[in-house]
């Protein structure tokens, strides 16, 4: 079933409609609203009885705080706040009653009302999901036969694989890049429509997109969103899209590794290149790779096998390749003879204790004795630590650390000399006395251990020479995907292990965790990322099934998050993604698997 779509006048509003008093004259029944009726019988049924009623129905609508509506019920977000805010840029999407829905969203009941422009977080979201839609109907219009699927985000660029026995060319590129064009030129709007499961399942087979209708069949709704831009080629509307494509320019497409990316307005003024990342690509690529052999490539293919009951196995052989690549990275380790020197680096939640704890096992098999040095010790007093832009301590720049005493001690601890490494107390923000400090001292077949945010930065170690370290990289670098069109975010990953970690473990609600997730990935951007292709080894921590054990703890800790709460716009979006999977029970994780430094039951201690 599919429902009809309104029409706005040029500056994006619906036509304006003198509201008139609910009144019912004695013995008549009032007319039914032109966009409502259907042929008339002579009676009317109880549901256009109902409709009448809610046809004349006013609600308030605030806007902003500020601006107050009243409006008919049913009234489109679009109809209230336009397509331009008041400084002239495109509104993208809305923020109602604290969620993030699309302008074409009805209007039901009093309402609190927030346009989304392309400035904001939210609308930098709806504007890469709505240019990526537009760059999958252009390219079926230049090339029809070819399919593209959705890869890996590079920096402010999502790079799309081009599923055909040759290359895009330049030229094909370009007359895509042109359609593209044309198509926001246009101002082309994109169709949402309401279909019947069965119906939205017929549409996608004819399409060839039968990742889609998997998907939908294990989803089990009587009902789905659906979104195009005219014909062609339709998605699921998992998110909000724009409006329509007008506006949405600033993008750019070029070539890149047998495909091509699809690179995003800049937010800074600075227009910057593309960083070439060969080595966390490959990662991202041999990821992919070893999900369609498990035939697990997209999260309808990973519903069916748990229906299936083919779970098991997928939890086996994945936890099987971690460790296989734990064993490899201890054996590259022993083959660099002069290593001393094991340095481990990655993103929150990316799983580095569990990880350290497993080389280290590996190690132990190659004959050397891993010893761990915590760079937490090495913190300036609190007073000398440098602030942040709210004059607030920033203890994730690396000049938060000693790096003379760390370096001077490293020096000799290499050398085979006996040091006292510093404590520090993190209650009153200054070192412990030194009479309280830690010896240690390392023998001939030890290997120091350093997990910490800089581990693969030079200046943490400048003083050791390169031949004695060995650089490792992890992160949760997810390679499954909703779609061919639709992507998994790698940061959601790691935001879910850490809401489910800090709510069973440190005592912080889900709302506490994603309130401060802005400012980890702040962190991140300038102290991880910028250094992760110097790293010897990249190991991926993401493991395919993980998702849908993180559901089981996740949904019900972010049902805690007020519905009134910042937060609540984030934890509403997870919830909605959660919602794709078929659930795994945690019973299924091994007790040495990265996933338990997460939900608990590890057989390492922490």
């Amino acid at each position: 079933m599919r429902k009809g779509n309104r029409r706005f006048d040029g500056d994006g509003r619906e036509p304006t409609v003198p509201v008139q008093p609910r009144q019912r004259p004695h013995g008549r029944l009032p007319a039914i609203p032109a966009r409502r009726t259907s042929r008339f019988t002579g009676t009317y049924s109880t549901n256009q009885c109902r409709e009448i009623d809610m046809a004349q129905r006013i609600v308030k609508v605030l806007v902003e705080g500020l601006s107050e509506h009243l409006v008919p019920v049913g009234t489109p977000v679009m109809a209230i706040l336009g397509r331009k805010d008041a400084e002239g840029h495109p509104i993208l999407g809305a923020i109602l009653n604290n969620r993030l829905i699309s302008l074409a969203t009805p209007i039901w009941g009093a309402s609190r009302l927030k346009p989304v422009n392309d400035k904001s977080r939210e609308g930098v979201q709806i504007y890469r999901r709505s240019i990526s839609l537009v760059l999958v109907q252009a390219a079926h219009e230049i090339a029809p036969q070819v399919r593209l699927k959705i890869g890996q985000s590079l920096g402010d660029a999502y790079f799309f694989e081009w599923l055909s026995n040759e290359h895009p060319s330049d030229e094909v590129l370009r007359a895509i890049d042109v359609r593209m064009r044309e198509i926001i030129a246009e101002d082309r709007p994109f169709i949402e429509e309401r279909m019947d499961i069965d119906e939205a399942c017929d549409l996608f087979a004819r399409e060839g997109n039968f990742e889609r209708v998997r998907l939908l069949k294990t989803k089990r709704d009587p009902v789905v969103s659906v979104v195009s831009l005219g014909g062609g080629t339709h998605t699921p509307l998992y998110n909000p899209v724009a409006p329509a494509a007008g506006g949405l320019s600033g993008f750019e497409l070029g070539p890149y590794n047998g495909g091509f990316i699809l690179r995003f307005p800049d937010p800074t003024p600075k227009r910057h290149e593309i960083q070439d990342m060969p080595r966390v690509f490959k990662v991202y690529r041999d990821t992919r790779r070893w999900n369609e052999i498990l035939g697990v490539g997209d999260v309808g293919q990973f519903n069916e096998l748990c229906i299936n009951g083919g779970v098991n196995e997928i939890v086996r052989v994945a936890e099987a390749l971690h460790e296989k690549r734990i064993a490899e990275i201890a054996d590259r380790i022993v083959e660099r003879k002069e290593a001393r020197l094991a340095l481990i680096a990655g993103p929150s939640s990316s799983g580095k204790t569990t990880f350290s704890k497993r080389l280290s096992l590996q190690l132990r098999v190659n004959g050397v004795r891993p010893v761990a040095l915590s760079l937490d010790d090495y913190y300036v007093d609190r007073d000398k630590t440098p602030c942040d832009e709210d004059g607030k301590p920033d203890f994730e720049v690396i000049e938060a650390l000693d790096l003379a005493l760390l370096n001077e001690q490293l020096e000799r601890l290499l050398r085979g000399e006996r040091v006292h490494t510093p404590r520090y107390d993190f209650n009153t923000g200054k070192r412990v006395p030194k009479e309280r400090w830690r010896p240690m001292q390392l023998g001939p077949t030890d290997m120091l251990v350093v997990e910490g945010i800089h581990g693969l930065n030079e200046r943490l170690t400048a003083s050791i020479p390169h031949e004695h370290k060995y650089r490792i990289y992890i992160s949760a670098l997810t390679q499954l995907t909703i779609d061919n069109h639709e992507r998994i975010f790698t940061s959601d990953s790691r935001l879910l292990r850490r809401i489910v970690r800090d709510r069973l473990f440190r005592g912080y609600s889900a709302e506490r965790t994603i309130e401060m997730w802005p400012l980890v990935r702040r962190g991140e951007q300038h102290h991880i990322f910028p250094f992760q292709e110097q790293a010897d080894f990249i190991f991926n921590t993401a493991l395919v099934y993980e998702h849908a054990v993180l559901k089981t703890y996740a949904k019900r800790f972010l049902l805690e998050v007020p519905t009134d709460s910042p937060s609540f716009i984030e934890a509403d979006r997870l919830m909605r993604f959660l919602s794709l999977f078929v659930p795994v029970f945690p019973e299924e994780v091994p007790q040495t698997s990265i996933l338990r430094e997460f939900i608990g039951g590890s057989a390492f201690h922490y």
